[in-house]
């Protein structure tokens, strides 16, 4: 069976360091994207706070939120100066935040400045320089309208392009009612497929089983999966087993906590609070028994001002405690 691309979206305030650390213990071929990291962060603030990774995450995409092709080229520099093996730009995010820096799906209406700013980029940079974007926004939603945006992109020499299977509304819907209320068309990406077969196409929205994976690997070339991936992340397991390492048996979820252990403990060690890591990992046992007094305890201890790496111990005795009734 041919390796299939398989990727973790980019998600605000959930796919930081921490989560891709624990995401890249369960799954070592995922491909794997940082939070949306704005020009004006980097180029004004602490760049090392937004760039810093673990080695171990590898293979690994920083996500740029931006729309000034010159701050964009010299982001993506920094990118690859830190070891990033890819270079991605925001063109989906619908949020207030990102519109007012006119970042994100607004740009979807301005083809040809995000052709400008991949080839800014791509003139900077040896690592690829890819766009996640969505199929449409707003009235702004023809195929033709999209046709003429992947035309634009792809001749300012984006090879690789992720498409959010539905479209984006920028006023009258909150960046949660955009990922669940436009309704879902996969048809339209694999249209574009068909109209752009040089082009790596990879489709995002509502993919949460193998066997979704294994279905649009048929007409597409690469599956992105975003919300299932951190409310269930054992489901990234089942995908490592499946589609890469078929001999190996599926990891043990507690095995998988005792490995991250080494990690939490050295950034415990550094000040970083084991809540802000601990957050990642309520969803290991998602439909295990045990599971709610997995969730419930972490979160009811991770919190405390002295709260160390005995809190996991803890936590996994009370999955325990439902096989031994």
């Amino acid at each position: 069976m041919q390796k299939p691309y398989i990727a973790v979206a980019p998600m605000m305030d959930w796919t930081d360091r921490h989560c891709r650390y624990f995401m890249r213990l369960l799954a070592p071929d995922i491909h794997l994207y940082t939070e949306m990291v704005t020009t004006g962060a980097l180029l004004h603030g602490d760049r090392d706070r937004f760039l810093r990774f673990d080695p171990s995450e590898q293979p690994l995409a920083l996500q740029l939120g931006g729309a000034d092709p010159k701050d964009l080229a010299q982001c993506a520099r920094m990118a690859e100066n830190y070891g990033y093996d890819e270079v991605n730009l925001n063109v989906g995010c619908p949020s207030d935040r990102v519109q007012r820096g006119k970042m994100g799906a607004c740009l979807m209406k301005e083809p040809e400045l995000v052709a400008e700013s991949v080839a800014a980029m791509q003139a900077t940079v040896n690592i690829p320089v890819t766009v996640k974007t969505r199929i449409g926004v707003d009235d702004h939603d023809s195929y033709e309208a999209l046709h003429h945006f992947m035309t634009q992109i792809t001749q300012a020499g984006c090879e690789q392009v992720i498409l959010h299977a539905r479209k984006a509304w920028l006023k009258g819907l909150s960046p949660k009612e955009n990922r669940t209320v436009p309704p879902l068309r996969y048809e339209v990406v694999e249209a574009v497929k068909r109209d752009f077969p040089a082009c790596f196409i990879v489709i995002n929205g509502e993919v949460s089983t193998p066997e979704q994976v294994e279905t649009l690997h048929n007409t597409l070339d690469g599956v992105m999966i975003g919300r299932e991936a951190y409310h269930n992340p054992y489901l990234l397991a089942q995908l490592q087993q499946k589609f890469f390492t078929p001999d190996n048996a599926l990891p043990d979820r507690e095995g998988v906590i005792l490995r991250m252990l080494p990690y939490l403990d050295t950034q415990l060690s550094q000040g970083v609070p084991l809540k802000s890591m601990t957050r990642h990992l309520l969803g290991l046992f998602a439909a295990q028994p045990g599971a709610k007094q997995w969730r419930r305890y972490l979160s009811e201890h991770a919190h405390l001002p002295q709260a160390a790496i005995e809190v996991l111990h803890q936590a996994l005795e009370k999955v325990a405690e439902p096989h031994k009734l």
